[in-house]
């Protein structure tokens, strides 16, 4: 089965830590000898097998695009780059699919992607994340995306299942609607964590912009300034961010890093945030390495944390002060976590595991009935 695989984020080399998910992915998708594998992606070490389809000016123009924080990030940001980027990145994605005309199935990551598909009827499959539904609020961007989606088999998969009703109303009636997890890496099942919870040791791992920190820095002052457990921030800075003296920062790390320095010695993870967010990676890694979740109580942490049982959600001050003290227990920090690594392993599996979810979704599309 010729595969063209499309996303606008890849690692640029083994210690970067952006779009680490889509490398694993394409890895797992190209050691199935059923998948011929060509990628569009900025650049970096694709799989022995896979083929690279991208130009030279597309290649320099994706990579300088991840340097700027990656093309939600500028949209996010206003100015002329909100404009602009999305634009060009459009006209590049028109030219790559008039030269690569005939895949068995497209795997687009990110609705964005499938707007300049052309009418070859071919099936595709477009991958979902939380930033993703937001663009549907855009000016005519559903009524352009249904356009794509008439006369071909399509399969819409968001990393969630709380995603799926949204993209059910919007599409439901031109495409399957398949929440799809990722994977997590085997490095993660094989952490040995022993933390030191007379002085535990806290991790909250995000970029750090308002909505991703969320209520973090209000909520854990009185909580950890001038006490004995300390806040680890780890992430990188994408907005203008005073972090208090009491907060270790660290700036970004690869997820060798994480598994090797941070993970074996955390009494748990932290997320407070207040984005749109899918089914968070860095949570799934945590839950894998038998790290505690404390989040707010969001859809997506809904999703992953059942409360008391792998950690805990919070939606006021006084919950997360209250899960802090209960995770600290000895006791109840190993129960919640081999809890967690339990789940994630019962439930989502391996990047092998998710490159066989799409697999059976590239077949069902390819059916004689879905022409």
């Amino acid at each position: 089965m010729k595969l063209l695989f499309v996303a606008t984020s890849y690692p640029t080399d083994d210690t970067d830590w952006r779009g680490v998910f889509i490398r694993h992915l394409a890895h797992a998708l190209a050691e199935r000898d059923d998948i011929s594998l060509s990628m569009w992606t900025p650049p970096g070490p694709l799989p022995a097998t896979a083929q690279a389809v991208s130009t030279p000016a597309e290649s320099a123009w994706l990579k300088g695009l991840m340097d700027k924080g990656g093309i939600a990030h500028l949209m996010r940001s206003g100015g002329l780059a909100a404009l602009s980027s999305p634009l060009r990145l459009l006209a590049y994605l028109r030219s790559l699919y008039r030269r690569e005309q005939r895949p068995d199935i497209y795997h687009l990551n990110w609705l964005q992607t499938a707007l300049p598909l052309p009418r070859s009827g071919a099936p595709v499959l477009m991958t979902v994340l939380g930033t993703d539904l937001k663009l549907l609020s855009l000016p005519l961007v559903k009524t352009a995306l249904r356009r794509v989606m008439r006369r071909r088999p399509v399969a819409i998969c968001p990393n969630a299942e709380w995603m799926a009703e949204p993209l059910s109303k919007a599409f439901g009636d031109l495409a399957i609607i398949q929440p799809v997890p990722f994977g997590i890496d085997p490095i993660w099942f094989a952490i040995d964590r022993q933390p030191d919870l007379e002085r535990p040791q806290w991790l909250a791992v995000t970029r750090l912009t308002k909505n991703k920190l969320g209520h973090l820095l209000e909520w854990s002052e009185p909580l950890f300034r001038n006490q004995q457990r300390e806040l680890h921030l780890i992430g990188p800075m994408q907005e203008t961010i005073t972090l208090p003296d009491w907060v270790h920062y660290h700036g970004a790390a690869s997820p060798e890093v994480l598994a090797r320095d941070w993970f074996p010695k955390a009494a748990g993870l932290i997320t407070l945030s207040q984005h749109a967010e899918g089914r968070p990676q860095v949570m799934l890694e945590a839950m894998a390495a038998t790290l505690p979740i404390i989040a707010s109580d969001l859809p997506a942490h809904r999703n992953l944390v059942e409360q008391g049982i792998t950690g805990s959600l919070c939606s006021m001050p006084g919950d997360y002060a209250a899960a802090l003290q209960a995770t600290e227990s000895p006791a109840s920090n190993q129960q919640l976590g081999i809890a967690a690594r339990e789940w994630v392993a019962s439930e989502i599996g391996t990047w092998a595991d998710c490159a066989g979810r799409y697999v059976a979704l590239y077949r069902k599309l390819s059916e004689p009935h879905h022409d």
